[in-house]
C-alpha cells in the first residue's frame, strides 16, 4: 500500500490521445504542470503544422503551444507513458480504446476525456472502458470546460474521478495555478454528469432559438437537472457527484453559454434548421446529437422516465418540430416537483 507521499507524486510522462480542441488544451495544461507530454493526432496535417508552428491552427488557433512530441504513432505516443488522457469523442471512443490498448503498458490508468453515451449500445463511456480497456485501470476527467479558457490560463476546475491513490496522483499531475482538478472515486457518477448535460443543453438552446424566454430556459434547466438525478440514483452515482463540477456545473456552462457547441445546435434547431443540415460535414461536433437517442435508449432499460430528453430525441429525428415539443413537454399530466 502506498503511503501519502507517494500517493500524491505525480505522473511525469502524460500521453495524450487526440489533438482535438480539448485534447491540446489538455497537453498543453499537462506541461504548464511541469509533465513530460507527448500527443497523438489522427490527422497527419495536424502533426505537420503543430511541429512546424508550435500552435494547431485547426482545431485550437491564436494558442501558443510549448514544446512537445506530437506525432501520429500510437505506439511512439503511448511508449514510456505513466499515464494516458484518451481525448476522442465518445462515439469513437470504444474503437479508440482498443487501438491504445494494443500499445500502451499494461495497468497504467487511461483517462477518459470523453462525455456521452455509446450511440448502438446506450452504455456510458466508462463501461465501454470497462468491455474494451480492463487490463488498464479506469479514470475519467470532466467538469465545466471549454478548451479556449483551459488554455488562454483562465480559472478552471474539473473532477478527476479514479480509485483514490490514482486520482490523488492525476491531481498532482495536472494542478497548477490556473488549473484546479478536484478527485472522486465515483466514476459512473462523474461518467453520467458529462454524458447527459449535452441533450439538456441542446433543448436550452432550442427553447432560446424560439424566443420563449429566460424564464422557460431556466425551467427547463431545472427539470433537465431531476430527469439526471433520477436516471443517477437508478444507476448508483451519488447525488453530491451530480450536484458538483462534473454534474450541475457542467450542465449550467453547456447549457447556458454561447461557446458552448451543443447550446448554439439548440438555438439554431430553435430557429427552423434542421438537426440534419446543422450535422452537415464541415459542422461543428454536437455530442448530444449521438447521446440523446443512447439516453433514451439507457434510460428505458433502467424504466427510467426521462420526458425532456425523449423529447429532444424526438427533435432530433424529426418526429416533432420544435414548437410542436414544447407542446408535448407543458401538456404533460400536471405533477407534485
Amino acid at each position: 500500500m502506498e503511503d501519502e507521499s507517494d500517493v500524491a507524486r505525480p505522473y511525469e510522462r502524460i500521453g495524450v490521445i487526440g489533438a482535438g480542441a480539448w485534447g491540446t488544451a489538455l497537453a498543453l495544461i499537462a506541461a504548464r504542470a511541469g509533465r513530460s507530454v507527448s500527443l497523438w493526432a489522427r490527422e497527419p496535417e495536424v502533426v505537420e503544422v503543430i511541429a512546424r508552428t508550435r500552435q494547431n491552427a485547426p482545431f485550437l488557433p491564436g494558442i501558443a503551444l510549448p514544446p512537445m512530441d506530437c506525432t501520429g504513432d500510437m505506439a511512439a505516443a503511448t511508449a514510456g507513458a505513466q499515464a494516458l488522457l484518451v481525448v476522442v469523442p465518445a462515439q469513437h471512443l470504444r474503437a479508440s480504446l482498443l487501438e491504445v490498448s494494443l500499445h500502451a503498458p499494461a495497468g497504467i490508468p487511461l483517462v477518459i476525456c470523453a462525455k456521452g453515451f455509446e450511440r448502438t449500445s446506450g452504455k456510458l463511456v466508462t463501461e465501454v472502458f470497462d468491455e474494451t480497456a480492463p487490463s488498464f485501470e479506469p479514470a475519467i476527467l470532466s467538469g465545466p470546460s471549454f478548451a479556449y479558457d483551459a488554455a488562454g490560463g483562465l480559472p478552471t476546475a474539473v473532477t478527476i474521478a479514479a480509485r483514490p491513490d490514482i486520482a490523488k496522483r492525476l491531481q498532482a499531475s495536472l494542478s497548477h495555478a490556473t488549473f484546479r482538478p478536484y478527485a472522486s472515486d465515483d466514476i459512473l457518477g462523474v461518467a453520467l454528469g458529462g454524458a447527459a448535460k449535452n441533450v439538456y443543453a441542446i433543448a436550452c438552446g432550442i427553447v432560446d432559438g424560439l424566443g420563449l424566454g429566460e424564464s422557460a430556459r431556466a425551467a427547463l434547466l431545472a427539470r433537465g437537472f431531476a430527469e439526471l438525478r433520477r436516471l443517477g440514483n437508478a444507476l448508483g452515482a451519488r447525488p453530491e457527484t451530480l450536484m458538483g463540477l462534473s454534474g450541475l456545473g457542467d450542465l449550467v456552462l453547456t447549457a447556458t453559454s454561447p461557446h458552448s457547441r451543443n447550446y448554439r445546435f439548440g438555438i439554431e434547431v430553435g430557429k427552423g434548421r434542421t438537426p440534419v443540415e446543422l450535422c452537415a460535414p464541415g459542422q461543428p461536433l454536437a455530442e448530444g446529437v449521438a447521446t440523446a437517442p443512447a439516453l433514451v435508449i439507457r434510460a428505458a432499460k433502467e424504466k427510467i422516465e426521462l420526458p425532456v430528453a425523449e423529447t429532444v430525441a424526438c427533435v432530433l429525428d424529426g418526429s416533432l418540430s420544435p414548437a410542436q415539443a414544447i407542446v408535448r413537454v407543458m401538456s404533460r399530466p400536471l405533477k407534485p416537483e
